[in-house]
């Protein structure tokens, strides 16, 4: 089987770490896989055949270079069994590719479907978060992989024997660490020792104000963000996820791996990852005492949680992961009309 890889990017970012996870284990399997991307950076030095193909950035008017690519977009794909497009950017090539098998893969939420999106014969999303945003895609939900076997670095803070709630990711309002800000306080009444680190930034410096909000509270260690999340993840005691939107599902997944239980809010839909009171606890959101009282039960019950995370984050690894890829991707896996899928499946 030939895959044909479509990336918008030179440089491997977090997307690009697990789709060359993906594709190795893909070629194991016996794909013949290629990757494109604009220029001949280091994506083009990952080890597999590479093609140079620009499909544009996000940029005001970046769309015209893909419309550009088309023509060579189509001459690409019709030597390949599959094209996977690897972000919404690379979606753009989707009307040049009518009557090749494509596969679109949409890692972050969106506000409107465009209508090309809708000749893609797979549409793949990392949450049904992100999933439920995608209306008559009829997506399968497939989260990111996450390496089962971390070696530990060293934590970049000072372990003492108290116990550590983290958040990692994002600053802004729809991440909600302002509510775990505000429920530390109940948190430290029951075990005055507890730590809470707050690992990331604003992106770009779009919320300036909530950030300063984080970097004003007290008895808070704020760090930047590092690249080293699955590592982090493991020296930490409870991580939590207060958010008001989508669910970071690989970084909770990560944390399971880590063995290190999770406290996430139902409005971030965590069900698929976060087993509740299993390998953590499932919340309201915007309700810090209730995150609070979570966070107390997972420490309560840490060993216990610790073991259970392990166990269940096994069907996140890059094997389990590339093994249901697959079996979407393949042609043989297209076995209803694209109008009778089911919404959104979860794999």
């Amino acid at each position: 089987m030939k895959l044909l890889v479509v990336n918008a990017v030179d440089e491997p970012g977090p997307v690009e770490h697990r789709l060359i996870a993906l594709a190795g284990h893909l070629r194991e399997r016996g794909w013949a896989v290629t990757l494109t991307s604009p220029e001949n950076g280091p994506l083009s030095a990952a080890g597999f055949d590479w093609q140079r193909l620009d499909v544009g950035g996000l940029a005001h008017g970046e769309g015209a270079r893909a419309v550009a690519a088309w023509p060579r977009a189509l001459r690409l794909a019709q030597r390949f069994d599959v094209v996977y497009l690897s972000s919404t950017v690379c979606g753009r090539l989707l009307p040049a590719l009518r009557g090749t098998r494509s596969v679109l893969h949409v890692h972050d939420p969106v506000d409107r479907v465009p209508r090309h999106w809708h000749t893609s014969d797979v549409v793949l999303a990392p949450s049904r978060a992100v999933a439920q945003r995608l209306d008559g895609l009829h997506p399968h939900v497939v989260h990111g992989p996450v390496d089962l076997e971390v070696a530990l670095t060293p934590a970049p803070w000072k372990r003492d024997g108290s116990p550590v709630i983290g958040f990692v990711g994002r600053v802004e309002p729809r991440t909600g660490v302002l509510d775990l800000l505000a429920a530390a306080p109940a948190i430290r009444a029951a075990l005055p020792d507890a730590r809470l680190v707050i690992v990331g930034d604003s992106e770009w410096g779009a919320f300036p104000r909530y950030l300063a909000a984080l970097r004003a509270a007290a008895d808070v260690e704020h760090l930047p963000w590092r690249d080293d999340v699955a590592s982090l993840a493991g020296h930490l005691d409870v991580l939590v996820a207060p958010s008001l939107e989508e669910a970071p599902g690989t970084v909770l997944a990560q944390a399971l791996a880590a063995g290190t239980p999770v406290v996430a809010t139902a409005l971030a839909d965590p069900a698929d990852v976060v087993q509740d009171r299993v390998s953590g606890r499932i919340v309201a959101a915007e309700d810090p005492r209730g995150l609070a009282d979570a966070v107390l039960e997972v420490l309560g019950r840490h060993e216990e949680m610790s073991r259970a995370a392990r166990r269940s984050a096994r069907r996140f690894g890059v094997e389990a992961y590339a093994q249901r890829v697959e079996s979407l991707i393949a042609p043989q896996s297209l076995r209803t009309p694209r109008a009778a899928r089911a919404q959104p499946e979860s794999s």
